[in-house]
C-alpha cells in the first residue's frame, strides 16, 4: 500500500451538519452503510483545511508505481475532495494484491472506499452525498431535473468499446447519448447545471475521460466534430486543476480496458 498526502491551503465557510454514516460489516462478508441523523442546530462556521485529512482507499496504477490507477469512480470522489477543498490521504490498493486490512474494512474489495467521522463509506453515489451533506460549501448539488444528464454515455461507450461487429448498432447508441447531451449543453452550459459545475459533472468527466482514451487508443475514434459543445464540455472540465491533478495515467486507462477488448 503507498499514500499520498493532499494538503490544500485554503479555508471555506462549511455548516457543520451533524450528519454522520455508519458501516459495519456483516457476519455474511456484506459491507453495510446505515444513516443515523441527529437534529441539531446548524451553525455556519468557518473552518481552517489544515483539519485531519480524510482517508480515501483508491485503485493503485499498474503501469507507474505510487500512482493513482484507472478507476473513473475514484476520481469522482477525489475531484469532490478537491471542488470542496477538504484535505486528503490516498491509500493506494494494488488490485492483484489487495492487502489484508483493506478486505477486513471491505470483503468486497471495491473502491472508493472513504473514512468519515471514523466510519468507512463504500460506493461513489453514497461518499459524494455524505461528503455534500457534511460539507456544504460550495454547492456541488445537480437539481434533480439536470441529474440524469450524460446518465447512459458511460453503459453505451462500453456496449461501443466491447463490439467487434460494426453494423451492430452500438457507435450510434452512443453518438445518440452525446447528441443528447451536445443539445443540454448548447442550451444550458459550459455546465450541466450552468455556469458552475457540479456533482453530475465529477461523475460524468472522468466516464468521458475514459472514453476519450479508450476509444481512440482501441479504435481510433473520437467524438465528432458535429458534436462541438460535448468537445467544449470535455476541455472545460478536464482542464480544471482538480481534474489535472486527479486523473488516471491514459497507459493506466488502456490497460485498465484492455481485458474487455480482448475479451
Amino acid at each position: 500500500m503507498s499514500t499520498m498526502k493532499i494538503q490544500p491551503t485554503a479555508c471555506a465557510t462549511l455548516r457543520q451538519l451533524r450528519t454522520g454514516l455508519g458501516l459495519g460489516v456483516l457476519g455474511r462478508g456484506h459491507l453495510t452503510v446505515i444513516p443515523r441523523r441527529r437534529r441539531v442546530k446548524h451553525s455556519s462556521t468557518t473552518v481552517a483545511m489544515s483539519a485531519l485529512p480524510i482517508d480515501v482507499c483508491a485503485k493503485a496504477s499498474v503501469t507507474v508505481p505510487n500512482k493513482l490507477g484507472d478507476c473513473p469512480f475514484c476520481q469522482r470522489v477525489l475531484l469532490t475532495l478537491e471542488e470542496k477543498q477538504l484535505p486528503y490521504d490516498i491509500k493506494l490498493i494494488e488490485f492483484s494484491n489487495k492487502p489484508e486490512w483493506f478486505l477486513k474494512l471491505n470483503p468486497d474489495g471495491k473502491v472508493p472506499l472513504v473514512k468519515l467521522d471514523e466510519n468507512w463509506i463504500a460506493d461513489s453515489d453514497v461518499i459524494t452525498q455524505a461528503l455534500e451533506e457534511k460539507y456544504p460549501n460550495p454547492p456541488l448539488t445537480t437539481p434533480t431535473e439536470k441529474a440524469s444528464v450524460g446518465l447512459k454515455i458511460f453503459s453505451t461507450f462500453i456496449g461501443f468499446l466491447k463490439s467487434k461487429d460494426p453494423s451492430d448498432g452500438t457507435e450510434q447508441a452512443l453518438l445518440a447519448e452525446l447528441s443528447s447531451l451536445n443539445d443540454h449543453i448548447k442550451e444550458n452550459g459550459p455546465f450541466i447545471n450552468g455556469k458552475e459545475i457540479s456533482a453530475a459533472d465529477l461523475s460524468l468527466g472522468p466516464k468521458l475521460y475514459h472514453l476519450e482514451v479508450a476509444l481512440g487508443h482501441y479504435k481510433n475514434w473520437s467524438v465528432p466534430d458535429s458534436l462541438p459543445y460535448v468537445k467544449s464540455y470535455m476541455q472545460d472540465v478536464f482542464s480544471r486543476d482538480s481534474f489535472i491533478k486527479t486523473r488516471a495515467l491514459k497507459e493506466d486507462v488502456v490497460e485498465g480496458w484492455r481485458p474487455k477488448v480482448m475479451g
